[in-house]
C-alpha cells in the first residue's frame, strides 16, 4: 500500500488542478499574454506542485517510513535513505 492511498482522491484532485494551470499557461503564451503575467502563473504552478510534493512526502514518512522503522533492520535504513534522497531532490528543485 502506498502512503498516499487514503489521500488518493485529494492527490488526484490537486494534480488535475495543476494540469489545468499548465494548460492555462499554454493558452496565455498562445495568446501573447504579458510576460510578467505568465511568470506569475508559472510561480503559482510551481507552488502548487511543491505543496503536492510535500503532502506526498508527509504521507510517505507517516506510513511507509514509520512502518519500516517499526520493523527495523535493513528495510528501515533503506526507507530512511530513500526519504532523505527524496527530500534532497525537493530542496534542489
Amino acid at each position: 500500500m502506498n502512503g498516499y492511498e487514503q489521500q488518493r482522491d485529494s492527490v488526484l484532485k490537486r494534480l488535475r488542478r495543476i494540469e489545468g494551470q499548465v494548460r492555462g499557461l499554454q493558452r496565455m503564451v498562445e495568446q501573447d499574454t504579458y510576460c510578467i503575467d505568465v511568470l506569475t502563473q508559472v510561480s503559482a504552478t510551481n507552488a502548487a506542485l511543491q505543496s503536492c510534493a510535500l503532502a506526498l512526502l508527509d504521507d510517505h514518512l507517516n506510513c511507509c517510513v514509520s512502518e519500516a522503522i517499526g520493523k527495523g533492520g535493513d528495510e528501515a535504513k533503506e526507507k530512511i535513505d530513500e526519504a532523505s534522497r527524496a527530500i534532497a531532490r525537493l530542496v534542489r528543485s
